[in-house]
């Protein structure tokens, strides 16, 4: 990933269990469906099949287990670990307000000084971004006493201009999607 580690020895903890949501047999698919913190967690996919029978169509529903893409599988910019693994992300630092539409992630660096901060705020982000619907505001924070420059680092993620400007840097978008790629195994 990154030539000249900041933290060349992280502490990786083990990941934890995924928990599987059941689904119910009734599905209203214009119905506005609640967020809550497991799902920002795991950010799950539901997937609808449309099977034509006697010129009707009929909607069977079920959980698809994909779990290539959700915010604890992101890749840390340094480290071949997942950012849950190192500790960086964790489901009790996501707080979410499904009825003001608000979702915020406090991360924890692995060293106080990682320079690599921004980068995986800016993940986290542009992960949230993809894949919550647009009336979510996504508040992406370092977790207070945690970083050298928190107060900078946390400016910088959640101002909309610096975000769409980092975004418009081709290397820097390489490196988000690198770390948000799906890892097989």
């Amino acid at each position: 990933m990154v030539s000249g580690l900041i933290n060349a020895n992280p502490v990786v903890y083990e990941k934890k269990e995924r928990r599987v949501r059941s689904a119910s047999d009734y599905v209203d698919e214009y119905a506005v469906e609640p967020i809550d913190q497991q799902e920002v967690f795991d950010i799950l996919s539901a997937s609808l099949i449309l099977m034509p029978v006697n010129l009707t169509i009929v909607i069977v529903r079920y959980t698809v287990m994909i779990f290539e893409r959700s915010i604890r599988d992101i890749k840390d910019p340094e480290h071949p670990y997942s950012l849950e693994e190192l500790k960086v992300i964790t489901e009790d630092a996501i707080e979410v307000n499904d009825e003001r539409s608000y979702v915020r992630v406090t991360f924890t660096p692995t060293v106080e000084h990682c320079s690599m901060a921004t980068v995986i705020g800016l993940c986290l982000r542009v992960k949230l971004m993809r894949s919550l619907p647009s009336r979510y505001k996504v508040d992406i924070r370092v977790a207070p006493g945690t970083h050298a420059t928190e107060a900078a680092v946390n400016k910088q993620l959640n101002d909309k201009e610096r975000v769409a400007a980092a975004l418009e840097n081709p290397n820097l978008v390489d490196m988000v999607d690198e770390c948000l790629a799906p890892t097989y195994g």
